[in-house]
C-alpha cells in the first residue's frame, strides 16, 4: 500500500515568450489511478504533460515521481514511463513484429515478451504487416504497445485516439482498462473526448489557461458544480422567455434561436417535461425536434468558462 502519490507536482510554472501556458499549477497522481487532463486547445495540457515528462522544464515549482526528480533520477524516470503522443512515425517499410522487437531491445527484452505486447494490443493477425499498411487505429494501437514495452508504472498518452473510429477508440479503452487491471499502472490522459475521460479516468482534472479549474470524479464534478439534467428542444413557432421559467423546476433557460430553439436546465427532468409538454401543446405549438439527458462535462465547462470544450 502507497502512503504518498506517485506524482507530485508542487505550484508549477511554465512561459513562452511571456505567455503562461501553465500557471502555478498543483497536482498529485496516485498508484494505479488514471486521471484525464480536459481542456480547450491551449489549455495547457501538452506542456504540463511535457514537464511531467522531462521534455519541458518549469520556470518554478517543482515535480517529483515516485519521490524522484528529473534533474537527479533521469536515468531511472525514463525506465517507469511509457509514452505515445498523439501521432507517432514508424518505418513505414518495418513489420509490426520488427518495431516491437526493435523498442524491445532497447530495454533489453526478448522476443517472448514483445509477442506478450502484440496479444495485449490486439495485433497478432498483423504481426507480419508492414506499419505502411497499418490504418490509424492500428497504429494508434502499436504506438501504445511501444509505450507499454517496459512495463511502466505511469503511462502517459497524449490524445491517443484522436480521428480514430468510434469500434478503434473502443479497441484502445479496453486495452487501457486491462492493464489497469492486470498491471495496476497509472494515467495521464489528455483529451478532448469528454466519453473517453469518464469512461477511463478515476478523476477529471478541468485545466484552461494554465490553471486548475476543478479536480474530482465525474458524479462530483457534476454534482457539486453545476447540478442539474437538460432538456434541448424545438417549437415550430416562439415560445415566451418567461412562460418556462414559471415551471417549477427549471434552473436555466438558454435560447440557441430565440424562442425557438433552445435548452432547460432542469432539476429533474421526470418532473419538469410533462409540464413543458402540456404548455407547448396548450399554446397551439409543435415541438419538431427535442432531447433530454443527464449533464456532461461540457455542460460543466460551459458554465464555469462561458465557452464549449470543443471552441
Amino acid at each position: 500500500m502507497h502512503t504518498s502519490p506517485l506524482i507530485t507536482i508542487q505550484a508549477i510554472t511554465k512561459s513562452f515568450k511571456g505567455v503562461k501556458a501553465v500557471d502555478n499549477l498543483t497536482l498529485s497522481v496516485g498508484y494505479n489511478e488514471y486521471v484525464a487532463l480536459l481542456g480547450p486547445n491551449g489549455a495547457g495540457k501538452t506542456t504540463l504533460v511535457e514537464m511531467i515528462e522531462g521534455l519541458q522544464k518549469p520556470d518554478s515549482g517543482s515535480i517529483t515521481i515516485q519521490g524522484k526528480t528529473w534533474q537527479k533520477d533521469a536515468a531511472f524516470l525514463r525506465t517507469i514511463m511509457g509514452i505515445s503522443l498523439q501521432e507517432t512515425k514508424f518505418t513505414d517499410k518495418m513489420t509490426v513484429s520488427e518495431v516491437l522487437d526493435l523498442f524491445g531491445s532497447f530495454y533489453k527484452l526478448g522476443k517472448k515478451v514483445t509477442r506478450q505486447i502484440l496479444q495485449t494490443i490486439r495485433l497478432e493477425e498483423k504481426a507480419k504487416a508492414y506499419v505502411v499498411t497499418l490504418s490509424g487505429g492500428q497504429r494508434q494501437k502499436l504506438a501504445l504497445g511501444v509505450a507499454m514495452l517496459n512495463n511502466p508504472q505511469l503511462l502517459l498518452l497524449d490524445e491517443p485516439t484522436t480521428g480514430l473510429d468510434p469500434n478503434a477508440r473502443r479497441e484502445i479503452w479496453d486495452i487501457l482498462m486491462q492493464l489497469k487491471k492486470e498491471r495496476g499502472t497509472s494515467m495521464i490522459l489528455t483529451t478532448h473526448y469528454m466519453e473517453e475521460a469518464a469512461y477511463l479516468c478515476d478523476r477529471i482534472v478541468i485545466i484552461d489557461k494554465g490553471k486548475i479549474l476543478a479536480d474530482d470524479t465525474l458524479a462530483t464534478l457534476l454534482t457539486s458544480y453545476d447540478p442539474g439534467e437538460v432538456i434541448a428542444f424545438q417549437v415550430s413557432s416562439p415560445l415566451a422567455t418567461n412562460s418556462l421559467y414559471e415551471i417549477r423546476g427549471v434552473k436555466d433557460v438558454h435560447w440557441i434561436e430565440e424562442g425557438v430553439k433552445g435548452m432547460l436546465t432542469v432539476e429533474s427532468i421526470t418532473h419538469t417535461l410533462p409540464v413543458l409538454l402540456n404548455l407547448v401543446e396548450s399554446s397551439g405549438n409543435t415541438i419538431t425536434s427535442f432531447e433530454s439527458r443527464k449533464k456532461t462535462l461540457d455542460d460543466l465547462f460551459r458554465t464555469m468558462t462561458g465557452r464549449s470544450l470543443h471552441e
